[in-house]
């Protein structure tokens, strides 16, 4: 670390404490050279991968697009801040977890779908039907159909057994 005040690289660190919330390190350093003291905050910097759009141009990673596509998807729905919130949170963490320096716009448009089927069945086709570029009625009615399978059950006929 260089000293802010004569520019010498021979510092040494005097104190070093943790934050309160655990997400950085404060350091008290002299300078060997001048004599004199300053402070530095080391934090993590965690970097998003590149996404990839369909046409090949890249764009950095933008987690409030996602937040925007939320909004228009679950508009006007009885959908808590706090799941949206969190929603985007997982997003951003199964991003992170991939290690990859890009990722295709693709993935991400996935990943969103799957959170929006989860928080609301009525947002999800909101989503869907621009995401994927709905065409005409039969688009929307295999959406929906993919939405209800998981909670549609054979129904059974009275006094059969189960």
């Amino acid at each position: 670390m260089k000293c802010p005040f004569c520019s010498s690289a021979d510092t040494q660190v005097i104190d070093s404490r943790v934050s309160e919330p655990g997400d950085s390190i404060r350091r008290r350093r002299r300078c060997m050279t001048c004599q004199k003291r300053f402070t530095t905050y080391e934090t993590v910097e965690l970097r998003l991968p590149q996404v990839v759009k369909s046409d090949g141009s890249r764009a950095d990673f933008d987690e409030q697009k996602i937040r925007v596509g939320f909004q228009r998807a679950l508009h006007k729905r009885p959908v808590p801040t706090e799941y949206v919130d969190a929603a985007i949170q997982r997003i951003v963490s199964q991003v992170l977890a991939t290690g990859e320096r890009e990722i295709p716009s693709r993935q991400v448009g996935e990943l969103v779908m799957d959170e929006l089927r989860k928080l609301d069945k009525v947002g999800y086709i909101r989503f869907a039907s621009v995401y994927r570029s709905f065409s005409d009625v039969s688009d929307f009615r295999d959406a929906i159909k993919e939405v209800e399978m998981p909670a549609r059950r054979p129904k059974r006929k009275a006094g059969s057994e189960p």
